[in-house]
């Protein structure tokens, strides 16, 4: 599932391409949806927020997540399509540009003002420019006095977490605490931090500390198509634990594990660790 730098850079092209344009067509192909016709309204701006994108148009605004297998595409008139047309779920078009979104795990049009009560749910944006860093920290303290799902990490570190307190891993990937990270930055935030997945984000001493990083991280990987979280960009090298299963660490050299994790079984991870490293 991408990550919120993935769809940040998404946004900001959709917005660099449609921002300020009037749509010259707009097919939605998704039933719940497939009457409405913004054909003639304008473009106001295309945003992400965490993991989710949004296109103001007009007084509608256009909501979609990319979940596992979904992209948006730009095009220049003529211009063949990447993927099959039959994926498609909604194409906008402007007088120089075709935008059109592919498989999207979501796909939802209201108007604009209902904004906050489809996405007000999401803590703090970590790419939003009104990130607020002591909002996602107060959150994820609040997330240690939760009742966690089922969590299991591998073959041998996993257990339920003491007095219900939600595993670190868990409680940065919930989007409720803050918005952006995905499996990747979670896996190797732990890392950084020396954080085993299942460690209960109760017992994190320096929340701070691991938000502080979260931002840093993903704000340095916002601008590049390559993600890294060791400053490495050549092929293989670009993460610390993140699928790196039975490699040997980059540090202390111990065999990297894997299992999963996850607020229920349904929310399943896989989770990436090394065993001397962090605790």
């Amino acid at each position: 599932m991408p990550e919120g730098d993935t769809v940040y850079r998404s946004a900001r092209s959709l917005d660099d391409a449609l921002h300020g344009a009037t749509l010259t067509r707009c097919d939605v192909r998704v039933p719940a949806f497939a009457t409405v016709d913004l054909t003639g309204q304008t473009v106001h701006e295309v945003i992400s927020r965490g993991k989710h994108l949004v296109a103001h148009v007009g007084e509608t605004s256009i909501h979609s997540h990319l979940k596992m297998e979904g992209t948006w595409h730009l095009y220049r008139h003529g211009t063949k399509w990447q993927r099959p047309a039959f994926q498609a779920r909604i194409v906008l078009e402007t007088a120089d540009w075709v935008a059109v979104g592919f498989e999207l795990g979501t796909l939802e049009l209201f108007p604009t003002p209902e904004d906050e009560q489809h996405l007000g749910y999401l803590g703090p944006d970590l790419l939003g420019p009104n990130w607020d860093a002591g909002e996602a920290v107060r959150r994820l303290r609040a997330a240690g006095d939760s009742t966690a799902g089922d969590s299991t990490a591998g073959d041998s570190t996993a257990e339920d977490s003491a007095a219900g307190d939600r595993p670190v891993a868990v409680a940065l990937g919930d989007q409720r605490n803050l918005a952006g990270l995905g499996n990747v930055y979670v896996n190797e935030l732990c890392f950084l931090r020396g954080l085993l997945p299942t460690r209960p984000i109760a017992e994190v001493t320096d929340v701070d500390g691991l938000v502080a990083l979260a931002h840093r991280l993903i704000t340095a990987n916002r601008d590049r198509s390559e993600r890294t979280t060791t400053g490495n960009l050549r092929r293989g090298a670009r993460t610390f634990v993140y699928g790196r299963e039975r490699q040997p660490c980059r540090r202390c050299g111990t065999s990297i594990r894997s299992g999963r994790l996850g607020r229920s079984e349904l929310e399943q991870r896989v989770t990436y660790w090394c065993p001397r490293c962090q605790t």
